[in-house]
């Protein structure tokens, strides 16, 4: 199901960006393990695969968090009586939101140490890979956010989608 406006255009590029990372990663085990039957696997093929790994998780967090296939525990706040799982739903939802907001500034100079290294194989700035950390508080706090912001105007109840949904 194919949603609109901002949140429809938050999961699709959050879907190509896994897809292009799983291409990236495949492709490259592919040549490993071709080089590893024909002659001597090329040196850069592991580390492409572990940056590779490192941007799937990071564009797939806000993906999985939307589907609920992130560590969840609900079994007691889902069985609360009344109007109380919603208000929980909605406190995780802005919790989830505000500790990313407050770990970017962190994982900012994190990713900007990275300016002062190259990675030993592919001689890529490191800054590039350490984003990734970046990219995957963003999109958890873009996810959380709006997911808040659609239960409070009423759009949502906040549930993690069912997988027809998806």
């Amino acid at each position: 199901m194919r949603e609109p406006g901002l949140m429809g255009i938050v999961v699709g590029a959050s879907r190509i960006a896994v897809g292009i990372a799983f291409a990236v990663l495949c492709a490259s085990v592919i040549i490993q393990v071709l080089g590893r039957s024909f002659a001597a696997s090329p040196v850069w093929t592991e580390e492409l695969t572990r940056f590779a790994l490192l941007y799937l998780a990071a564009f797939g967090a806000g993906l999985s968090y939307r589907s609920g296939d992130l560590v969840n525990v609900d079994l007691v706040c889902e069985a609360l009586p009344g109007r109380w799982p919603w208000v929980l739903r909605l406190v995780s939802a802005i919790a989830t939101a505000l500790l990313c907001l407050l770990l970017v500034p962190a994982a900012w100079r994190y990713t900007s140490i990275g300016a002062m290294q190259t990675s030993p194989a592919l001689s890529w700035r490191m800054d590039f890979i350490h984003a990734s950390v970046l990219v995957l508080l963003v999109s958890l706090f873009v996810f959380a956010a709006l997911r808040a912001v659609r239960m409070l105007t009423g759009r949502s109840d906040g549930k993690p989608l069912a997988a027809e949904e998806i």
